[in-house]
């Protein structure tokens, strides 16, 4: 599933970027935030194909477990053929770019605008998994009811960050200026949680608002990460770079689920949490603005075997 996931996902994106070259953030955008509004679409499904649960949350007929994944396989599969009978790139396209280098992936992480991207990538990622990851918890222990209600309208945001901070970026000189934005919204709420003290006084506006921000960011910085490298590097190797950068992704999803989950463990405090992830947010916004430098033409060149 995991290797079928990155597979699916990268060749959308970059025949979209391919098709339209004057609004890729839009384009790409689109197609990420349909990544995103996955969650809210999938879950009450699955839920209604597993039935009822009893008291202590287990399904009150287990078998309906796997009666739902062959109905989920049908109905992607069907999905996914169709999808693929469409996608194609634009005509002219192909003739005028098939014989392109190779590049090679130590290069590729030795270049230091390439590693930057990927580091405040990685990092947004796993501040935005140690947040998301708490969600529900957080807005039990502060007493909110609508636990329910506000992870779809969080989701909503996850995918309104992917289509709305693309499509920002299309109007930028720069596309870095939308991370180094993402950074500083998220320091300045995560800050402001923090000296308001607003999870322990059950400040439920501000924790909600602080929940939303940080779903729109983390899916904003998926949808800029292909256009932000076909800036940087050029559209010859963007499936390879696109690929080799999603690889934080596959990191962040090892420790940002766990970062959180200890730090709580330990200490009972999700206070804790927005301290580290707060010094995380500053890392990376500090990585984003030294290393991450403006376009250089020269970029696509110097990764080539």
């Amino acid at each position: 599933m995991g290797i079928g996931l990155g597979v699916g996902y990268l060749s959308p994106v970059k025949t979209l970027m391919l098709w339209f070259d004057k609004q890729k953030g839009l384009a790409t955008g689109l197609a990420v935030a349909g990544f995103g509004l996955a969650k809210v679409i999938a879950s009450p499904i699955m839920q209604a194909l597993q039935g009822a649960t009893n008291a202590d949350g287990t399904l009150v007929d287990p078998t309906k477990t796997y009666k739902m994944f062959f109905v989920l396989a049908i109905i992607y599969f069907v999905m996914m053929f169709v999808g693929h009978l469409l996608l194609k790139k634009p005509e002219g396209w192909v003739e005028e770019n098939t014989k392109t280098k190779g590049i090679s992936p130590i290069a590729v992480f030795k270049n230091k605008t390439f590693f930057g991207i990927w580091l405040m990538f990685y990092i947004n990622i796993t501040c935005g998994l140690a947040l998301i990851s708490q969600e529900k918890d957080i807005l039990t222990f502060i007493g909110f009811g609508a636990v329910g209600i506000i992870s779809s309208i969080t989701a909503v945001f996850n995918a309104g960050g992917r289509l709305g901070f693309s499509a920002w970026a299309d109007k930028l000189k720069d596309r870095n200026t939308i991370y180094k934005i993402i950074f500083i919204l998220s320091i300045a709420f995560t800050g402001l949680t923090i000296l308001t003290n607003g999870i322990n006084n059950r400040i439920a506006p501000l924790v909600i608002v602080l929940l939303c921000v940080i779903n729109a960011g983390y899916g904003g910085g998926f949808s800029n990460l292909p256009t932000l490298l076909s800036d940087r590097f050029g559209m010859k190797n963007i499936s390879t770079l696109h690929g080799l950068a999603l690889s934080a992704w596959g990191f962040a999803g090892l420790s940002g689920n766990q970062l959180s989950a200890f730090i709580v463990s330990r200490t009972q405090s999700y206070n804790n949490v927005l301290y580290v992830t707060l010094v995380l947010y500053i890392l990376a916004m500090i990585v984003s603005f030294v290393i991450v430098k403006p376009e250089d033409k020269n970029y696509s060149s110097k990764l080539s075997m």
